[in-house]
């Protein structure tokens, strides 16, 4: 969750932003930090790492738009109930669990209890779609979703 409120506050946008105003904040701040505007080596570096770091967060914010997670549901749903879990792990309050149909999702600020949970349960699958599908905000890390 920290991740989130980090990209939100670099490109000052609020939990309400939809993905016109995302896109729109994006190009905006791209033109002000582009690094091909600046003649100044040091600036220019500078100027690369904010670029970058905006890019990363602007991509970041729309996979995890509600927008965005509306028009994945049917797929996710899908895969959630139909697909056995390959592989799931934990790190920094992100789970990440991998399906046998080669999806990938992150699901945002699990406690570390509940992914104890989750790895003592006699069904880590049955456990993940009763506990974690529903409510945790997730992204899909399988492939960049993205409206252009």
């Amino acid at each position: 969750m920290k991740k989130i409120v980090e990209y939100r506050k670099l490109l000052n946008v609020t939990k309400t932003a939809t993905l016109k105003e995302l896109k729109t904040i994006y190009r905006n701040s791209m033109k002000d930090h582009h690094p091909d505007t600046i003649t100044d080596d040091a600036e220019r570096q500078a100027a690369e790492e904010r670029s970058t770091a905006i890019i990363e967060a602007y991509h970041f914010l729309v996979s995890v738009a509600p927008e965005t997670l509306e028009k994945t549901k049917a797929e996710y749903i899908a895969t959630t109930t139909t697909q056995a879990i390959q592989e799931f792990y934990y790190d920094n309050s992100v789970l990440y669990i991998n399906f046998a149909d080669g999806t990938n999702y992150e699901y945002f600020g699990v406690p570390k209890a509940t992914f104890i949970k989750m790895i003592n349960a006699d069904s880590p699958a049955r456990f993940a779609r009763r506990n974690i599908h529903g409510a945790f905000l997730y992204r899909s890390a399988s492939k960049i979703v993205s409206e252009s």
